[in-house]
């Protein structure tokens, strides 16, 4: 009797060898190059200030009022200058998920949605067409958050960048920022198409890359607090780690085909198995985003009425509401968690719905073992998607409050500024990806890829 050792390929070089294969095929090559040409135009534009921008007035902006960070993520860093690009993709995001939340309640777009490429192409028309109003009025709430007042330290409203001067201004002001989310739109509907990976996703990713370094430098000046700096790195880690665990979780149902064949003059019975693979975290990014705008809504409306000069009622209660729904407070926190793990559930189910597995089953001759088609079928897949999107819920419940964790373990106040889950999430998810889609690329060309 004779054994055999298995040998395991070390994953460093497996994924250098990939590499250098893509890089050796002409059309791969084509296409990482376009898309790294793609993303360098878009760093480009998110340094082109809109007209009359005042960057010292909105670097005190910046650090008076944590809450633009959020916005911020979503235009690749481009709102800190108030650039062209100062609404980054986040318009063509919202609109993509107002579509997605109407497309199960609007019989339309519902029969649409159900017309397979061709309706994919329609929804995704529509989406472009929602996203220019959306472009001017975020674009128009971003600049009355500025010419407000109170985003900065003295309550005074942050002049010099030509809102509200007159209406030439403003609307020149406003056609700038829609018009530079249309042009980033565009540049990822090119990358998707030409390049590597989703474009709008990889946007979002350049923006959040290049913050990486300013995030070094923050560690670097806490030096002298060594212990909690290595602690940060640490659950800086973990939470990759995590998440790529939860990326790639996933629970397979099987699945099992019958077909006729006519063969030798009789009818043959055959049978194929496959499996389901539904995801344990289905939403992806969503739900944090919708927990995020909701709790910032409140805060931002209640800064409108708050002034310091004046002692009252209405002035002291909108102070209230704005320091309980702020980062700093302990509440805010906490409803992060519920609200998301509440989104995790609304939108898994919304988007479970549209896909409507156990019709598509039963239409291709499709069953699961041991259920019988239709209704059986719908509300098994139902019990064991509600089941496995507990795990993804408090997964990422615990992923939004995570830089709050980590302050209250580091002591560490700016904490929450270097370790922003809702960037590690997007980074981590487009990575992935990314890769899935080059090795994709590789294994037709019978080469190994990166994903093992």
């Amino acid at each position: 009797m004779t054994t055999t050792k298995q040998t395991q390929k070390s994953p460093i070089p497996a994924l250098l060898t990939a590499i250098l294969d893509a890089w050796r095929m002409p059309d791969l090559r084509f296409r990482i190059l376009f898309t790294l040409f793609i993303l360098v135009v878009f760093r480009f534009f998110a340094h082109v200030p809109v007209p009359g921008v005042d960057r010292a007035a909105l670097a005190a902006a910046f650090e008076a009022n944590p809450l633009l960070g959020f916005l911020d993520l979503f235009s690749g860093g481009a709102l800190r200058n108030l650039s062209i690009a100062a609404l980054g993709v986040y318009p063509y995001i919202t609109a993509s998920i107002i579509l997605q939340i109407l497309t199960p309640i609007i019989p339309s777009l519902k029969a649409i949605s159900q017309e397979g490429e061709m309706g994919r192409k329609t929804i995704n028309r529509y989406t472009h067409y929602l996203t220019l109003p959306l472009a001017f009025l975020q674009g128009y709430g971003q600049l009355n958050l500025f010419a407000g007042g109170f985003l900065s330290q003295s309550g005074a409203a942050i002049t010099g960048i030509g809102f509200g001067d007159n209406f030439l201004n403003t609307f020149a002001i406003l056609c700038s920022m829609a018009a530079g989310t249309l042009l980033l739109v565009w540049m990822g509907d090119l990358v998707t198409e030409k390049g590597i990976g989703n474009g709008i996703s990889l946007i979002i990713f350049a923006g959040i890359v290049t913050t990486l370094p300013q995030l070094a430098g923050q560690l670097i000046l806490l030096r002298d607090q060594i212990f909690q700096v290595v602690m940060l790195v640490t659950m800086f880690l973990l939470i990759i780690y995590l998440i790529v665990v939860f990326a790639e979780a996933q629970r397979r149902i099987q699945v099992q085909y019958g077909r006729s064949v006519f063969r030798g003059g009789q009818m043959y019975r055959q049978s194929g198995a496959t499996h389901i693979p539904l995801r344990v975290n289905a939403a992806g990014m969503i739900p944090l985003i919708f927990a995020f705008s909701i709790l910032i809504l409140p805060s931002t409306i209640a800064s409108y009425f708050v002034n310091p000069s004046v002692d009252n009622f209405g002035s002291n209660f909108a102070f209230a509401i704005q320091n309980a729904l702020g980062p700093t407070s302990t509440f805010y926190w906490v409803a992060v968690f519920f609200l998301v793990v509440l989104f995790t559930f609304f939108y898994t189910l919304v988007v479970h719905n549209q896909q409507n597995l156990a019709e598509n089953l039963q239409k291709n001759g499709g069953f699961i073992p041991g259920i019988r088609p239709g209704s059986p079928t719908k509300e098994y897949l139902m019990k064991v998607v509600l089941r496995i999107t507990w795990g993804g819920a408090l997964f990422l419940g615990m992923i939004a409050i995570m830089p709050w964790i980590a302050q209250l373990i580091t002591n560490l106040q700016n904490a929450t500024s270097i370790i922003q889950s809702t960037s590690l999430l997007i980074m981590v998810g487009v990575a992935l990806d990314t890769m899935r889609q080059l090795e994709a690329q590789l294994l037709m060309r019978n080469y190994e890829g990166f994903v093992r």
